[in-house]
């Protein structure tokens, strides 16, 4: 892999990992249009998304470092705030931990089986950011427990190539009627520890099967694309917690449509 080629992907990455238009999906039409498609380099892969849940921890540090205070404060009360809101994210976490253990394997299969599903998913994530900007639901005061699983199993369908991830679990929120500065918040960090378990799987996978490292990527292209996640990361990431309190979604809406469109017709005319 070049440097440059580890730049473009420590790029989309970066961005698409916080926008709401699947980084999954882009890394796959990135991958069929250079010609790279069905490649493994489980190095480069584990070093972007440590890279994404690095530029998380850096622009939500505050908020992260005031629920471990108050995690590990005063026993007294049991359940007090911080604890309550961790709880909501251990929930959340729920759906994507059964998925991870039980149907891995099935969902890396859909991983790399062409453009076709990568488009429809991307149409579906369309449609689901068209109904969060135009409903109008009942605006609670917090996010329910019940809340917090409806938008883990979001997440956990997200999983798919072209389901974008934050799009999903974002307009979850937003039609269950929760507030947009704090779904906005909710869905960053609840993907971080699953981020974090999905790359250290991987480790123990290329442990298990070195041969899934790529041993001639080189030091370059590895910082290279670690610094370009990080950087569009830390960007993005704020710009997308700034756009969904003005619930400006429907512009990403219309991109992830004509991103479908595409992919659909390059594996078509392919």
């Amino acid at each position: 892999m070049e440097w440059y080629e580890a730049l473009l992907l420590g790029l989309v990455q970066g961005l698409t990992e916080f926008l709401p238009v699947s980084s999954s999906g882009h890394l796959e039409i990135g991958q069929a249009v250079l010609g790279t498609a069905g490649e493994e380099n489980l190095t480069f892969t584990v070093t972007l998304h440590v890279a994404t849940v690095l530029s998380t921890l850096v622009v939500l540090r505050k908020e992260i470092w005031a629920l471990i205070q108050g995690c590990f404060g005063p026993v007294n009360p049991l359940m007090n705030p911080s604890r309550d809101y961790v709880a909501k994210i251990l929930v959340s976490m729920i759906p994507v931990f059964v998925v991870g253990m039980f149907f891995k394997d099935q969902v890396e299969a859909f991983f790399g089986s062409g453009l076709l599903l990568v488009g429809g998913c991307l149409l579906v994530t369309a449609a689901l950011l068209t109904f969060a900007h135009f409903a109008k639901p009942r605006v609670k005061a917090e996010i329910s427990y019940l809340d917090a699983f409806v938008i883990g199993v979001a997440q956990a369908i997200a999983v798919l190539p072209g389901l974008s991830r934050s799009g999903s679990t974002i307009a979850t929120g937003l039609l269950l009627g929760d507030r947009k500065e704090s779904v906005a918040q909710f869905s960053f960090l609840m993907v971080i520890v699953p981020i974090l378990g999905e790359a250290f799987l991987d480790v123990l996978k290329a442990i298990k099967d070195p041969g899934l490292v790529g041993s001639g990527l080189g030091i370059a292209p590895l910082a290279v694309g670690f610094a370009a996640a990080f950087v569009s990361g830390l960007f993005a990431c704020k710009f997308m917690i700034e756009l969904v309190k003005r619930q400006k979604l429907i512009g990403f809406a219309v991109y992830c449509c004509c991103a479908g469109l595409f992919a659909i017709l390059w594996q078509v005319l392919a």
